[in-house]
């Protein structure tokens, strides 16, 4: 595990620095700090952009049952890119410095502190910096260290759940509820209203959030389901399957279930 998260320290930063100095000194480019700062982060975000839609394409592939199998880059992968929120918190900060630079450069204003900048930087990127700590201190813990059964997974099932009705699968209805309170007229007449390529755009994007929260709801009607069945009737050490210490040829392995 260690491995792999010093690995992911040295490969973000790393690659972030090895841009940066490229653009600064290479022949015919001698870029300034703040385009070489701006597009390096860039740069790094789109490399691990690729690298985890890989990632997700991989699995996603390999498993036959996306909800109960499980497969050895969810967790590697997830320990590789852990140093990357920490570094692009920072990196997001250079640029907004940068900005900020210039912008007083142009007003011809007095550059400001080191503190001001960072409580401007906060307060701009406040959702992102939130989202990037999330990620560090809640799923990471609780993807790595399989706490499927404690409090804690469980509340952060419960608002993914909620989080993801509201903004994803409610979306298209209010959407509809907006434009009929726009145009004076009936929700129910909001689809006869519109164009049809409106409808039937709003279809196509709505049937894959649909299908993924159908997904999430089994998902976590097989974890509370489970979770009371350990409940009811405590296992014995002794009845537990025994199961291979090798993972399979294809990466993935399906998660052990009761035997009646």
């Amino acid at each position: 595990m260690l491995s792999i998260l010093a690995a992911g320290s040295i490969f973000f930063p790393g690659l972030f620095l090895l841009s940066k100095r490229f653009l600064k000194h290479a022949p015919g480019l001698k870029w300034s700090e703040k385009d070489a700062v701006i597009v390096s982060s860039r740069l790094v975000s789109s490399v691990q952009a690729i690298m985890a839609s890989s990632a997700g394409y991989i699995i996603a592939c390999s498993c036959e049952d996306i909800i109960e199998d499980q497969h050895w880059l969810t967790s590697s992968y997830i320990l590789f890119a852990v140093p990357y929120f920490v570094y692009d918190i920072y990196a997001m900060f250079l640029c907004h410095w940068y900005k900020l630079q210039v912008k007083d450069h142009e007003e011809e204003s007095e550059a400001k502190p080191m503190r001001s900048a960072i409580s401007g930087y906060l307060r701009r990127e406040f959702l992102m910096v939130l989202h990037h700590v999330v990620m560090v201190t809640v799923c990471f813990p609780v993807s790595v260290y399989k706490q499927q059964h404690t409090l804690l997974h469980k509340v952060n099932g419960a608002l993914m759940l909620v989080t993801f009705f509201i903004c994803r699968v409610l979306l298209f209805p209010y959407l509809y509820y907006a434009y009929g309170r726009y145009a004076s007229i009936p929700f129910y007449m909001v689809p006869l209203s519109v164009p049809w390529q409106c409808n039937a755009g709003a279809a196509l994007l709505m049937a894959p959030q649909v299908y993924w929260f159908s997904l999430i709801c089994r998902g976590a009607f097989r974890l509370f389901t489970r979770a009371s069945r350990h409940k009811a009737a405590p296992s014995s050490k002794d009845s537990e399957p025994k199961t291979s210490l090798l993972p399979p040829a294809n990466g993935y392995s399906p998660r052990e279930t009761d035997s009646h």
